[in-house]
C-alpha cells in the first residue's frame, strides 16, 4: 500500500494577546463576514520537538505532534513568502516523526536526533467566520498552559485571540485586506500585539538560551580581523542555501536559482579569499560545492529557456512557426526541466548533500584562518588592507578578462563561441568582485559602489549569457527536429532573434566596465 501523501496549506494568520477578562467582540462585523457559522470548544495538546541545539527553532520553522481538535496529526510550518507553509501527516506512530515530514527539513536537522522540548496544552474555542459564498476565517480564542522541557524551562499561561484565513482567502489581496482590518478592529476590542511570534516561543522562553548554539554559530573569532568578516559572508551563504533547499523540493518559483546562486557565492567567496582562510578541506569544499551548483544549474538553465522560449512565440508576430515546432518548443523544455528537477531532488536527498551540508558547518565552527608570520600586531596588516589586497587581485583579473574581450570580440576570424567565451569569462570575474566587495564592505570598506557597480556589469553579461544558453538550445531543437523531417525554418528564426537580443545586451557594456574601474579607484582605506 502506498505511503500516504503529505497535506499542504498556506497559513496566512495573526496572533494577539489579549487579558483573561477580556470579552469577545462582535466578529460579524469584520468585513466580509455574515454570520457565526459554528463555534466549537476543543481541548488541544501538542508536544515540540526539535534538535537539541534547536536548530529548527532558529529556522523559524516548528514540527510537533498534537492531539484534540479537527487536526489531529504531525504538523510542520515552514517559512513562507506571505505567510507560512503548513504540511500534516497523521498521526499512524505517535513515537516517529514521518520520514515525508522530515525530508522538508532534512537539510537543517540531517543526523541529529529530534526529542521533545515543549508541550503547549490548549483550551480553545473555535469560531467559525463566514460571508455570502462559505468560510472566510477561523477565529481561536485560546487559553494556552505551556511547559518548557529545556534546562530551566518553566510553567507559563496565558491567553491569545488568534484569526486564520480559510483557504480560499490564504494568499489573496482580499484575504490580506481583512488580515490588516482584523487586526485593527481586534485590538480596538482590548487585544494587543503580542511579544512573541508564536505559541512555541513564549512556551520556551528565556530557557532557549540554555540550549548549545548549533555548531556553523560556534566559532569565535577577533571581530576585527578579516577572517572574521570572510566567515560572516560564508555564513550567510551557507543560512541561504539551507533556507532554499527545502524551496526547491517543493519547486517554488526562483527556488532553484536562489540555491544555486547560494552555492557559486559561497565557492567564490573561498577561492577569492585563499590566504586569509587556507587548507585542504577549502580545495575539497570547493569541488563540491561546484558539482551541486552544476546539478541545479541543468534546471536553472533549462527553466531561463523555457521562459525565453514562451516569451518569444508570445512575441511572435510573423504567423511562421508552425504547430509541430511550436507544440515541441513548448513541451520539450518543459519535460527538461521536469528531469532536471527530479535530479536535484536526488541530490537533495544524497549523503553527498548531507556531507557537504556538514562540512560547511564544521569550517563555520573551526575556520581553518591562515596563521600571520609575524606574531607583533603592530607588524601585522589590518583587516581593511588584508581585504584591499584581495579585492584589488580580483579587480585585475576582471581587467585582464575585459582586455581580452576588447582584443577578441569583435575578430570575426575567430568562432563565435570563442568569442562569446571571452565575455562570459568577464561576467564571472565580475561576479567573482561583487561577492568580495560584499565581504569587505561587511568588514567596514567602503566597497558598496564596486559591488553596485560588478552587479550591474554582471546583470549585463548575464541577459548576454541566457541569450547564448537559448540559443544553444534552439539549435539542439532544430537538430532534432531535422531528424524527424519537420520544418526547421521557425527554429532559424527564433534563432536569430535571440542572436539579436545578445548583441543588444552588450549595448553599454563599456560604459559598465568603466564604472566597475571608477568605483574601484574610489576605494579607500
Amino acid at each position: 500500500m502506498a505511503a500516504q501523501a503529505p497535506e499542504q496549506f498556506l497559513e496566512v494568520e495573526i496572533k494577539l494577546a489579549v487579558d483573561e477578562g477580556t470579552s469577545l467582540p462582535d466578529l460579524t462585523q469584520l468585513p466580509g463576514v455574515d454570520e457565526i457559522a459554528t463555534m466549537r470548544e476543543h481541548n488541544l495538546s501538542a508536544v515540540y520537538y526539535d534538535t537539541e541545539d534547536l536548530r529548527l527553532t532558529r529556522s523559524k520553522i516548528t514540527l510537533r505532534r498534537r492531539t484534540g481538535g479537527n487536526d489531529d496529526g504531525w504538523h510542520l510550518k515552514l517559512p513562507k513568502e506571505g505567510g507560512r507553509n503548513e504540511v500534516r501527516m497523521p498521526l499512524d506512530d505517535p513515537s516517529a516523526v514521518p520520514e515525508e515530514l522530515l525530508t522538508h527539513v532534512r537539510a537543517i536537522v540531517r543526523t541529529a536526533e529530534l526529542a521533545p522540548i515543549a508541550q503547549v496544552d490548549n483550551r480553545r474555542v473555535e469560531i467559525t467566520l463566514a460571508g455570502a459564498e462559505g468560510a472566510v476565517a477561523e477565529f481561536c480564542d485560546d487559553h494556552v498552559t505551556a511547559w518548557s522541557l529545556l534546562p530551566g524551562g518553566e510553567r507559563t499561561s496565558w491567553r491569545e485571540w488568534e484569526l486564520e484565513l480559510s483557504e480560499t482567502l490564504a494568499g489573496t489581496d482580499a484575504g490580506n485586506t481583512l488580515i490588516n482590518q482584523s487586526t485593527s478592529f481586534l485590538i480596538a476590542a482590548g487585544a494587543r500585539k503580542s511579544a512573541s511570534p508564536s505559541k512555541l516561543a513564549t512556551a520556551l522562553g528565556d530557557s532557549a538560551s540554555n540550549a548549545p548554539l548549533p555548531p556553523h554559530l560556534r566559532a569565535e573569532l577577533d571581530e576585527d580581523s578579516p577572517a572574521a568578516a570572510v566567515v560572516e559572508s560564508l555564513r550567510k551563504k551557507r543560512d541561504a542555501i539551507v533556507a532554499w533547499e527545502p524551496r526547491v523540493r517543493a519547486d517554488e518559483f526562483d527556488s532553484v536559482h536562489q540555491m544555486r546562486v547560494a552555492t557559486r557565492e559561497m565557492r567564490s567567496l573561498l577561492e577569492t579569499f585563499e590566504g586569509i582562510l587556507q587548507g585542504e578541506q577549502l580545495t575539497e569544499l570547493e569541488a563540491e560545492l561546484k558539482h551541486a551548483a552544476a546539478v541545479l544549474g541543468s534546471a536553472r538553465d533549462a527553466e531561463v529557456v523555457e521562459e525565453r522560449f514562451l516569451e518569444l512565440l508570445d512575441s511572435d508576430e510573423s504567423g511562421l512557426v508552425d504547430d509541430a515546432a511550436r507544440a515541441h518548443i513548448e513541451g520539450d523544455m518543459r519535460r527538461d526541466y521536469n528531469e532536471a528537477h527530479a535530479e536535484i531532488v536526488d541530490m537533495l536527498n544524497s549523503q553527498r548533500f548531507l556531507d557537504l551540508l556538514d562540512a560547511i558547518d564544521g569550517l563555520l565552527a573551526e575556520p581553518p584562518v591562515a596563521k600571520q608570520d609575524a606574531p607583533a600586531k603592530k607588524e601585522q596588516k589590518q583587516s581593511k588592507e588584508v581585504l584591499y589586497d584581495h579585492l584589488e587581485r580580483g579587480y585585475k583579473k576582471l581587467k585582464k578578462r575585459h582586455n581580452k574581450v576588447d582584443e577578441h570580440y569583435h575578430d570575426t576570424d575567430l568562432p563565435l563561441h570563442e568569442r562569446e567565451d571571452y565575455v562570459h569569462d568577464v561576467r564571472k570575474a565580475a561576479k567573482k568582485l561583487r561577492y568580495s566587495a560584499n565581504a569587505a564592505a561587511d568588514a567596514g570598506l567602503k566597497a558598496g559602489r564596486l559591488a553596485k557597480a560588478c552587479k550591474a556589469l554582471q546583470s549585463k553579461l548575464g541577459d548576454f549569457q541566457d541569450a547564448v544558453t537559448s540559443r544553444d538550445r534552439i539549435q539542439r531543437l532544430a537538430d532534432e527536429a531535422r531528424e524527424r523531417g519537420e520544418d526547421t525554418f521557425a527554429y532559424g528564426m527564433l534563432y536569430q532573434r535571440e542572436l539579436d537580443r545578445g548583441e543588444r545586451a552588450l549595448a553599454g557594456y563599456d560604459d559598465a566596465v568603466r564604472e566597475v574601474r571608477k568605483a574601484f579607484k574610489k576605494i579607500k582605506l
